[in-house]
């Protein structure tokens, strides 16, 4: 992989997390894609960019960097977050999450991530492990059977529309919600390797023609859109974690890759002014630890604004956990400190991390 490509990518990582994080903050910085439209198939999409083909043949390297890089973090998250939430519990009466138990420890967070409130972002975390996993699995088999990509396009292209009727035609138990979610995800992830490995070096898929239609499908497809208007459903915008998309069946797949080709092309127009901004190579780069740890800063930030204004902290318990102070004029306040704060944290969490490494191997 090109130090380039490595580099874009790694900006890429930094504009899905800003577009997670004004999300969760109800404001989009591209404004004709809503949150939730795209973002977390811009995730899994560049999976796939960065996904190797050595791994096809060697599965249990693949499996063994996954449990390392995905899930034992997460699981040191979730006592990290398990003794916040019973700290806050004991602060202010209200605990932030499912009821502490073995199930809820271990097991909860494959199904829906959302056993502690202040950690559910990380919902993302297991559902890339088994989507990366299952991916590999049928990729191999896909593969057995025919060598033509545009076969392995197909196969994955109608798994990822395929889960969206799946929501309607069964019951959404927890197994099924992982399955949904995992046809849906694993068609992002099969783009991004054919975007890497067939079109980046031969189509140049960022012309005026392709901008002037990106543009026009993402207008045409506004008038699917509801996300202004709560009451009438969520539009453009779905809810992958809990398998909602509402009564639409093929919009998210589209709107998803309209906000990929956007993403793309603002990483390309943005990439010779950005490229030696430390901080935004930084972002990218712990883009796991900005997940986990930016609701535990809005928490914060929300208990000093409270605290500042005289009100008392159980008015943050008569809200859900995205409730910040006064929204018109903080969001973009919280958005900035949020963004500073896990970046640099996230930064010393890999540097000590490194220098233990070194430590315990020296």
């Amino acid at each position: 992989m090109d130090k380039v490509f490595s580099n874009k990518m790694n900006i890429l990582k930094a504009l899905a997390i800003l577009l997670v994080v004004s999300g969760h903050l109800e404001f989009s910085l591209l404004g004709i894609f809503p949150p939730y439209s795209f973002q977390l198939a811009l995730f899994f999409f560049i999976s796939g960019c960065l996904f190797k083909d050595k791994y096809l043949t060697d599965v249990t390297t693949f499996v063994e960097r996954r449990i390392k890089s995905l899930l034992i973090p997460y699981f040191w998250y979730n006592l990290f977050y398990m003794l916040v939430t019973i700290l806050i519990a004991k602060l202010t009466g209200k605990f932030w999450g499912m009821p502490l138990s073995f199930k809820n420890f271990f097991i909860t967070p494959f199904l829906n991530g959302h056993q502690f409130d202040l950690s559910c972002p990380l919902w993302f975390v297991t559902q890339l492990f088994m989507t990366m996993i299952t991916f590999l699995f049928l990729f191999r088999a896909v593969s057995a059977v025919s060598k033509n990509k545009f076969v392995h396009l197909g196969f994955f292209g109608l798994l990822g529309v395929l889960a969206i009727p799946f929501s309607k035609w069964f019951a959404v138990t927890p197994l099924m919600l992982i399955v949904i979610r995992t046809m849906f995800s694993m068609f992002f992830v099969y783009l991004g390797y054919f975007y890497t490995h067939y079109i980046k070096d031969n189509y140049n898929i960022f012309t005026p023609k392709w901008f002037g239609a990106v543009f026009v499908l993402q207008s045409i497809l506004w008038l699917f859109n509801r996300d202004y208007d709560p009451e009438h459903g969520i539009g453009l915008s779905y809810v992958l974690v809990w398998a909602r998309f509402d009564d639409q069946l093929i919009v998210p797949v589209i709107t998803a890759l309209t906000g990929i080709w956007a993403s793309l092309f603002t990483v390309k127009i943005l990439y010779p002014y950005v490229k030696d901004i430390k901080f935004i190579q930084d972002m990218g780069n712990v883009t796991y630890h900005i997940m986990a740890n930016h609701l535990l800063v809005m928490y914060i930030m929300t208990a000093i604004f409270l605290r500042l204004n005289g009100i008392p902290i159980e008015e943050r318990a008569n809200h859900d956990i995205y409730w910040i102070y006064n929204p018109v004029q903080t969001t973009y306040l919280y958005f900035v400190v949020t963004m500073v704060v896990t970046t640099y944290v996230g930064v010393w969490q890999k540097s000590l991390y490194s220098l233990l490494k070194q430590r315990f191997e020296g």
